[in-house]
């Protein structure tokens, strides 16, 4: 699918509270970030939970941003690294515009330093950078497809998954392209996301990786979880606990019994959300699992999408 700008609708510019900006997209009817703030929600969702720290000085770092978007996500993970780390970076994006527009907005540019805008730019110019240290590639197109034109022998240290709602966007939150993500994380590797959706839960868990949940961001409305953080096994024991995360909650671990946990499929890797969203309703209402709604009902909660 590759959409053009037109396709993809209005973009709107908005403030946040944390003086940054967002947008938001009149094609998927969401916004970008939370009201709380654009720079506070990549910092606590992304780089926080990252533990950029726990790679060595000399230690090649590999990342893949799964819908880059503005850029914040890899804009403060590269602000968070030191400038002379060793960097494989990847970007998967539909869209072209958001980038040019968060270049054009001064309030965007001083947030970073000059040699983190200067990677931002020859991303939005000629799609890569390369310095003595780090290469960095933007693929631009459906990620379903630019994901497969990586080498497979490729792995990463971090995945950042922010695409938008599984509901507006279900294709990036399928279980084959969630499962394609988690086989492409190293040993310890971390896949840090918003969401925390049970049918995207379930498909990290059914893939073998061990999930935690994300604390709120500064300014966010807190609530039972602010996200999921899904790391491969087989590297340094990750604690329970750590900046950022916790551990799931049984109220959490139960929504993964109900119906909300049943998987959104696109098995063909080209179906249409309508298509996925359809499959799902059916498969929801043919299952044995407990109706979401009860879980809802026990746990006190208003209505819950997913």
């Amino acid at each position: 699918m590759n959409a053009s700008a037109t396709d993809l609708g209005r973009l709107d510019v908005y403030p946040t509270a944390d003086g940054s900006f967002s947008l938001h997209s009149c094609h998927f009817g969401e916004a970008f970030h939370n009201s709380a703030g654009a720079l506070n929600e990549a910092r606590a969702k992304f780089v926080e939970p990252a533990e950029l720290n726990r790679f060595k000085p000399n230690q090649s770092v590999a990342v893949l941003d799964v819908c880059f978007g503005l850029g914040y996500n890899s804009a403060a993970v590269l602000a968070g690294l030191p400038e002379q780390a060793p960097l494989e970076w990847w970007g998967l994006e539909l869209d072209r515009r958001p980038l040019e527009l968060a270049l054009n907005q001064p309030v965007f540019r001083r947030m970073w330093s000059t040699s983190v805008l200067k990677r931002l730019q020859a991303l939005h110019t000629t799609g890569a950078w390369s310095t003595t240290s780090s290469t960095g590639q933007m693929l631009w197109g459906d990620a379903r497809s630019t994901l497969t034109t990586i080498r497979p022998q490729q792995h990463f240290d971090l995945i950042l998954q922010d695409a938008f709602s599984p509901q507006r966007c279900p294709e990036l939150w399928s279980d084959e392209f969630l499962g394609c993500l988690a086989r492409r994380l190293k040993p310890g590797g971390r896949l840090l996301t918003y969401s925390r959706s049970a049918g995207v839960r379930a498909s990290l868990k059914r893939a073998g990786l061990e999930l935690f949940s994300l604390l709120a961001a500064p300014g966010e409305r807190k609530g039972w979880s602010s996200g999921t953080m899904a790391v491969r096994p087989g590297g340094d024991v990750c604690p329970d606990h750590g900046p950022g995360w916790r551990p799931f909650s049984t109220m959490e671990l139960e929504h993964l019994s109900t119906r909300a946990a049943i998987p959104f499929r696109d098995a063909s890797g080209t179906s249409t959300s309508l298509e996925i969203l359809k499959q799902r309703t059916l498969e929801q209402s043919r299952c044995d699992m407990e109706p979401t709604n009860v879980w809802q009902r026990r746990w006190g909660l208003t209505k819950q999408k997913g």
